[in-house]
């Protein structure tokens, strides 16, 4: 290898090296993992799927937390993101990042406890709401405060393992989690078509704006739904801080957006409806920077929003120009009628003049000819003719007719400049 060789060979090598150290790393994010187990099943799925990025990656906490205490740990920075239920309390630390699939209010009793309607369901039953501070445990607690429901009248069991009578919960569509509890049955908030028209759903989201209604449809759950179920939901979202850096949060929402297909093959009752498009507008938190950058993705900048205004100006701008342009050859074309009709004029007398020996129809025609030259100069005077080509030519012209009717001679015909 020759010396030069050489210097190539380690200049190679350093730009190898300098492009490698250029390479960003993958973002990590913790991701708080969610204490109801078909929470955490979905997050440790989003986790693997993530796991090959190149430009985020996520893992989850070691230990499960209540929604609550999961907004905390992520504004205290031990976790950068949570997945929470967008009923929870506004925070002034935390942000929206997006919404990832509905959570549904599930009400279901014992086979062995007499359907009643209305609130007569919770009397003397022992009820799971969930873990306290989830979702659906703050749900129904403010539910039976607005009803006037004595908390002596009923009681939390800590797990639904016991099949307690009543079971509040909010949780994504899984049919394959009522088979563990054959028990049950779901009962309804009111029937589907009374939606709108004043029932306590509509009751439920009024006083609650981030809810929506939802019906889950007959057979759903088997035996469990032998009719429609008419209730609510509300969105599960990936919270973070709203520090955490926003092109972080526009990678992971591309991210996650871009394994949808993953997700709702696996899970296509949850994630069937996620799309690019979607909507914060109901967020209980305010939406991260990040977030926001990417719902505007698409929209046009300061130059496209205004580039029709700009065509418009600038169509007007050569009408303008070219109705100008237009008036000035007009107004020319009619000057230059005019002096056509001086040359016109002047050969007329030429031609009638050509044999003609007689004196007096001579000086007729000189006194034509110069009748003809003074009032072509008045009109250049009054500006009605231009002292151009044209004229000089009508000049010439008149002034070789004089010459030849002997009005002038050759030494002082009339300058032609």
């Amino acid at each position: 290898m020759t010396f030069k060789q050489k210097i190539y060979a380690v200049f190679g090598a350093v730009a190898l090296m300098t492009l490698a150290g250029c390479e960003s790393s993958p973002h990590e994010l913790r991701l708080v993992s969610p204490v109801s187990p078909i929470d955490r099943d979905i997050a440790q799925d989003l986790a693997s799927l993530l796991e090959d990025t190149s430009s985020v990656r996520v893992t989850l906490t070691d230990s499960d937390l209540a929604e609550e205490a999961a907004l905390d740990a992520v504004a205290s920075g031990e976790a950068d993101i949570a997945l929470v239920s967008n009923s929870m309390p506004f925070r002034q630390d935390i942000a929206t990042v997006m919404p990832l699939y509905p959570a549904v209010l599930h009400i279901a009793r014992h086979r062995r406890i007499e359907a009643t309607a209305g609130p007569g369901v919770f009397d003397g039953a022992t009820i799971f709401a969930g873990a306290e501070g989830s979702a659906s445990r703050l749900v129904f607690e403010r539910f039976a405060e607005r009803i006037g429901l004595d908390e002596k009248a009923y009681s939390y069991v800590a797990q639904p393992d016991a099949v307690p009578d009543v079971v509040v919960v909010f949780a994504p569509i899984s049919p394959e989690r009522i088979a563990e509890f054959p028990d049950l049955i779901l009962t309804s908030m009111g029937r589907p078509e009374e939606i709108g028209s004043g029932n306590i759903v509509d009751a439920a989201i009024m006083l609650n704006p981030n809810f929506r209604p939802f019906v889950i449809p007959v057979g759903t759950y088997g035996s469990a739904t032998p009719e429609p179920i008419a209730t609510i939901a509300v969105d599960k979202m990936i919270v973070a801080r709203k520090d955490l850096d926003s092109s972080v949060i526009y990678d992971l929402i591309n991210e996650i957006l871009r394994h949808r297909p993953a997700l709702a093959a696996h899970r296509p009752g949850i994630f069937q409806q996620l799309s690019e498009d979607f909507d914060t507008s109901r967020s209980t938190f305010i939406v991260h920077a990040g977030t926001q950058a990417y719902l505007q993705r698409s929209a046009p900048s300061v130059l496209e929003r205004y580039s029709g205004v700009a065509e418009v100006a600038v169509t007007l701008v050569v009408a303008l120009a070219s109705a100008l342009f237009a008036s000035v050859r007009i107004f020319k074309m009619r000057r230059k009628n005019r002096i056509d009709r001086y040359y016109a004029a002047t050969i007329d007398i030429r031609n009638g003049m050509e044999g003609v020996e007689d004196s007096a129809m001579r000086q007729e025609a000189i006194a034509k000819v110069r009748a003809l030259q003074n009032e072509a100069f008045d009109l250049l005077v009054h500006e009605k003719l231009a002292a151009d080509e044209s004229f000089r030519i009508f000049i010439t012209l008149s002034n070789d007719v004089l010459r030849q009717l002997g009005a002038i001679t050759a030494s002082d015909q009339l300058s032609d400049s």
